[in-house]
């Protein structure tokens, strides 16, 4: 997920645990002020809203096996935890160490037993065709071409055959118009997320598109989910 506050390092100046080539967010219970502030004030509702219909969009069933790849503080991963029970299973990664123990706090707090690790997309630690949906939600913007190619071709790796993939991500920056402008966050355009997912491998693309709400400083989103061959 896309944080308001960018960091290489962790407060103690240490890099983290896994490296990549991607951005790093690292602010933990700062980055849930951030979208707390900006949903309430900013966005009118809309994260909340473009985080339900990306849940929505996996079609998720009881007992399914769950990643979020970019997890942040784990959000999106707890309502994941919510909809497959306890019969399935909720892994979440990230970069990012003091997202990673935010996540955790978070889901011993709502007794949600999800496996939240320090990882990076394009080192995926999990055997092939382990799970039914890997999510992937604001993040895709923070990676150079290379590592969105590297990062997809370890998501289709982990994926069961048929399994799911549905990434979120905002509106490219040079498509926002008004108030959207404004928000300084980085993006991605549907049809470059629809090219990259087919060379990856993805077929029976289905797409929705949030628009930014009147008066909003939400920039917009794309979900696409698609179906590993």
């Amino acid at each position: 997920m896309h944080s308001f506050t960018h960091h290489r390092h962790n407060e103690a100046g240490e890099t983290p645990a896994k490296e990549t080539k991607g951005l790093v967010i690292n602010s933990g219970w700062r980055y849930d002020l951030g979208e707390w502030f900006h949903t309430i004030f900013s966005f009118r509702g809309t994260f909340r809203k473009l985080r339900q219909r990306t849940i929505s969009l996996a079609s998720l069933q009881p007992g399914e096996q769950v990643l979020d790849v970019g997890c942040g503080t784990g959000t999106l991963a707890l309502e994941a935890a919510r909809r497959v029970g306890l019969g399935g299973a909720v892994y979440g990664i990230d970069p990012g160490e003091q997202q990673i123990a935010r996540a955790r706090g978070k889901a011993i707090r709502c007794h949600a037993g999800i496996d939240f690790q320090v990882g990076v997309i394009e080192q995926l630690p999990f055997p092939d065709q382990t799970f039914d949906v890997v999510f992937s939600t604001l993040m895709m913007h923070h990676l150079p071409a290379p590592l969105k190619r590297q990062g997809l071709a370890q998501i289709a790796r982990v994926l069961k055959p048929g399994g799911r993939l549905v990434i979120a991500d905002f509106t490219h920056k040079q498509d926002r118009t008004g108030q959207a402008a404004r928000f300084h966050a980085g993006g991605s355009r549907l049809q470059d997320l629809e090219a990259l997912l087919k060379e990856a491998g993805f077929d029976k693309l289905k797409t929705e598109e949030l628009p930014p709400p009147r008066f909003s400083t939400f920039p917009g989103a794309s979900i696409v989910c698609a179906y590993k061959c």
